[in-house]
């Protein structure tokens, strides 16, 4: 499928979506809002994809919302208000719930939305040259529909701070943080994903899957009897499962 505001490749087994509105630092409309929203719901059923990489094309990785974009939703009533931030919100969701492993590569500074794009990935990659900026309160907004995903990301503390201020804070900064867990120079953004692609990929993909699950189920959960039943239920699920059979076979059998 074509897309106006991003681009789609598939190769080994690797999806790459790649923001590509340069000319305004990739910034969020309706439009690209919709397409990734689209792009993902495909990835997810599509064969032949079994980790999805989300890239931006020009000196940004995303600038926020698109200016044009803001000064059109500038006279929006409160349900307008509420039927567009909807879109945001779904979108975002989408691409937190992808059941595929998700890695960010970030090559240059994500500000607003751009950071909550990051914040649902599941492994990001930043160059040193990169900055991130929760910038909304300078606007007299805040960030509201990206915060789930951003508090989890980056630590109730560090929110507290940035949400607050709109400091811009630097990839080294984020990386001290766990929002960020590799950086690198520019010229090192693409071999350092695809050293965490091939990581991936050499595992069984239902239960890179089921992890990714785990994690995101069990994350805010207290540990209590039914938590524990259900890890007991989860493991011995997925040992019966055919691929964790092969796999443990063969791994037995080379031993």
């Amino acid at each position: 499928m074509l897309y106006k505001t991003l681009t789609v490749q598939v190769e080994n087994l690797v999806a790459t979506v790649t923001l590509n509105r340069p000319d305004v630092r990739n910034a969020f409309n309706d439009v690209l809002i919709a397409e990734l929203t689209s792009a993902f719901t495909a990835l997810e059923k599509q064969d032949g994809v079994d980790l999805v990489v989300l890239a931006a094309n020009g000196k940004s990785f995303c600038a926020g919302a698109d200016l044009t974009w803001m000064k059109a939703m500038a006279g929006y009533s409160y349900d307008e208000n509420i039927a567009d931030a909807q879109q945001l919100a779904k979108m975002l969701e989408i691409l937190y719930r992808f059941p595929k492993p998700l890695i960010a590569k970030v090559q240059g500074d994500a500000y607003g939305g751009g950071v909550g794009l990051v914040a649902v990935c599941d492994v990001v990659i930043t160059s040193e040259e990169t900055h991130f900026c929760l910038s909304e309160a300078r606007l007299g907004l805040l960030p509201a529909t990206i915060s789930p995903y951003v508090i989890k990301a980056l630590g109730e503390q560090a929110c507290r701070r940035y949400f607050i201020t709109s400091e811009r804070f630097s990839a080294a900064e984020a990386y001290r943080l766990g929002f960020v867990h590799i950086i690198c120079e520019p010229s090192g953004l693409d071999p350092s994903v695809e050293k965490i692609a091939q990581s991936i990929l050499q595992n069984g993909p239902a239960a890179v899957i089921e992890c990714k699950k785990l994690v995101q189920d069990y994350a805010s959960k207290n540990i209590d009897a039914a938590l524990v039943q259900d890890s007991v239920e989860r493991i011995a699920k997925i040992r019966c499962s055919k691929e964790a059979q092969h796999r443990m076979k063969s791994f037995l059998e080379k031993s």
